[in-house]
């Protein structure tokens, strides 16, 4: 694996959330090949791509390589008379050593030594395991398909649960029903369909946020928090899979982020 890695050219963007399919797009088009995703705060995704390093030769051409031997052995040549007409070059090891014991002596040299500084080791791009992975429409088709279907597809909404049990997905979603949850005051049941608030339709089960309070459980981010929710809001989420109930028609999920859009 190093020996493939040694290969690529690794580069890491950041985007805001629910831009990344256009960002990958973007590099994508420039020959890099996207690795992996990873959520960072203030709403943004970090994207990871990478891209086979351009290779060296490795050999030169016979014509080249003559041509390069004879220039080295004309600058080589040049050198040596050069050399053999210079008066340092005519005077005797004895001589050589005299003037040199001549030279005043100041001690320690007034240059300071250039010692080279240790150089860090290079930082390993962390890379998100399938398994640790927020699940989207861009990168899951099932979440996709999940999202656009019937409410009532009961066999669909059972299997996605079942298998992604326990792993985040994001998505947009909307707030289509608000209620006290018992006799709490400050404790609700929220139902969530996906896409845009609509009045005459939904699609997607029905998600839902059971027995939470906005400010603690709901995990509110951005620059627009609001005092409060309510039905009719258009949200982004970040969420855990909890479980699907048949006899209810509740796909529960548990909040990881919300954020009104």
């Amino acid at each position: 694996m190093a020996g493939e890695d040694a290969s690529y050219e690794i580069k890491s963007v950041q985007t805001v959330r629910g831009m990344e399919a256009r960002t990958m797009a973007k590099w994508e088009k420039e020959g890099w090949e996207f690795v992996t995703q990873s959520q960072v705060p203030l709403l943004r995704t970090k994207l990871t791509f990478r891209r086979l390093k351009p290779k060296r030769p490795r050999y030169l051409l016979p014509a080249a390589a003559g041509a390069l031997l004879l220039i080295g052995i004309i600058v080589a040549v040049g050198a040596a008379r050069e050399g053999a007409d210079t008066p340092e070059a005519n005077a005797s090891p004895t001589n050589a050593a005299v003037v040199q014991s001549e030279q005043p002596s100041n001690g320690p040299s007034d240059t300071p030594s250039q010692k080279a500084e240790p150089s860090e080791p290079a930082k390993a791009t962390p890379v998100v395991s399938a398994a640790e992975q927020t699940l989207t429409v861009q990168n899951n088709s099932e979440l996709a398909a999940l999202l656009a279907g019937s409410d009532s597809d009961y066999d669909s909404i059972q299997g996605f649960a079942t298998k992604y049990r326990d792993r985040t997905i994001e998505f947009d979603g909307n707030i289509s029903y608000m209620n006290n949850h018992g006799d709490y005051k400050t404790r609700y049941d929220i139902l969530i369909g996906a896409g845009n608030y609509s009045a005459t339709s939904m699609t997607g089960p029905n998600f839902q946020f059971k027995d939470v309070n906005i400010v603690s459980d709901l995990h509110l981010t951005g620059s627009n928090i609001p005092e409060g929710i309510g039905k009719g809001d258009n949200l982004h989420i970040i969420a855990r899979v909890e479980g699907f109930n048949r006899v209810q028609g509740l796909f529960f999920l548990k909040p990881v982020s919300t954020s009104v859009r």
